[in-house]
């Protein structure tokens, strides 16, 4: 992996940034609303975390059939990613509330989503955000050999048919976070000491995540047995639990930068990109539904992404609002805005690029 970290442009095209910013500070100033959550975010909360967490209680405190049991499962992973997409997702980015204590406490609900606050703020705050889309930078380009997100990846014969494969194994993403992920991304990220704020001890970080991974597993498998759960259906409840939060969350996070229209840029032989963060953002990403009411509201604002790149310390309740104004700021200054009028037609593009991409490589 190329390690050489790439410099954006510094030349602005014609002040994009500094216009579009001007722009929304005085949305938001003359409508006098904050940028972080209100009452609409709360009210979500309590309707996430009811759906991720009430199940979990009707399974341990009654007997039931066993379709039910098994569609209980399904209703938690459904609200495990919503949590994860509306909740966790503004905590970590501080967009959630003003008070600092607050959006800690909101973004550490992904220790029990199965991640850790750690981690995910490095993969996603500093390298998906900052790199977006960059081979060798952006993790959330690399599947390992599995899946080849990129022209930039090596190419291999099973890719041919990634395009049909690929969906059954999005629905691991959680699984793996619980299981292996947060284990290898701790050590590679203490190892090359990248941190989101403050840099604390590595003893520090890995007894959070040996002690909230025991707390998890405790209360997801542990608990049920005791309680008198047969030990096959915890493990399969805990399996449909996390492939359904799985699915939906990486398809979600796919139809925002693997598809057909988004770049995946290089830098040139000395490091630098082409263009500035936020142009270069305009050129990674896309929306998509953004009319949907259920999309923008479940997928908390992540169908929404150009504008949470662009501006992610703002919370999502506030996207489809400001859409308008980045999306005729880039007009003018004849930038791209990627948009997909439906959720069918991202899902179309991002898994037709996959075969694209799963087809050998013509030799230059």
């Amino acid at each position: 992996m190329n390690r050489q970290v790439p410099i954006f442009a510094k030349r602005d095209n014609a002040n994009f940034f500094r216009t579009l910013n001007k722009r929304v500070n005085e949305y938001f100033k003359e409508n006098n609303i904050k940028k972080t959550g209100n009452w609409k975010l709360h009210l979500k909360t309590i309707v996430m975390f009811s759906l991720f967490l009430a199940p979990y209680f009707f399974l341990v405190a009654m007997d039931m059939p066993f379709w039910v049991y098994l569609l209980l499962n399904v209703v938690i992973g459904i609200g495990m990613a919503g949590v994860g997409m509306n909740v966790m997702h503004d905590g970590n980015h501080g967009s959630y509330s003003e008070k600092n204590w607050i959006n800690k406490i909101m973004g550490g609900s992904i220790y029990i989503l199965a991640g850790n606050v750690y981690n995910w703020q490095v993969q996603h705050n500093v390298l998906h955000h900052t790199y977006t889309n960059i081979h060798g930078h952006d993790e959330d380009l690399d599947a390992g050999k599995i899946i080849r997100f990129t022209q930039q990846a090596k190419w291999h014969r099973f890719h041919k048919f990634q395009h049909y494969y690929s969906v059954f194994l999005y629905g691991l993403l959680t699984f793996n976070w619980a299981i292996t992920t947060d284990f290898l991304q701790m050590k590679r990220y203490l190892k090359r000491k990248l941190s989101y704020g403050e840099f604390k001890k590595p003893s520090i970080r890995w007894t959070t995540l040996i002690i909230t991974k025991v707390i998890y597993f405790s209360v997801w498998l542990v608990i049920p047995m005791i309680l008198g759960i047969t030990w096959w259906k915890v493990l399969l409840g805990f399996i449909v639990m996390h492939y359904t939060a799985g699915l939906i969350l990486s398809i979600v996070f796919q139809l925002a930068h693997v598809v057909e229209e988004t770049h995946t840029p290089e830098p040139n032989e000395v490091g630098e990109m082409e263009n500035t963060w936020a142009i270069h953002q305009l050129f990674t990403t896309a929306n998509f539904a953004p009319k949907n009411w259920l999309m923008n509201w479940y997928t908390g604002g992540l169908n929404h992404q150009i504008e949470h790149h662009i501006f992610p310390n703002i919370s999502h309740i506030h996207y489809g609002k400001i859409a308008k104004i980045v999306k005729e700021t880039a007009a003018e200054f004849d930038l791209p805005y990627y948009e997909f009028k439906t959720t069918r037609a991202a899902i179309a593009s991002h898994f037709k690029h996959l075969r694209e991409l799963g087809q050998k490589p013509q030799l230059a």
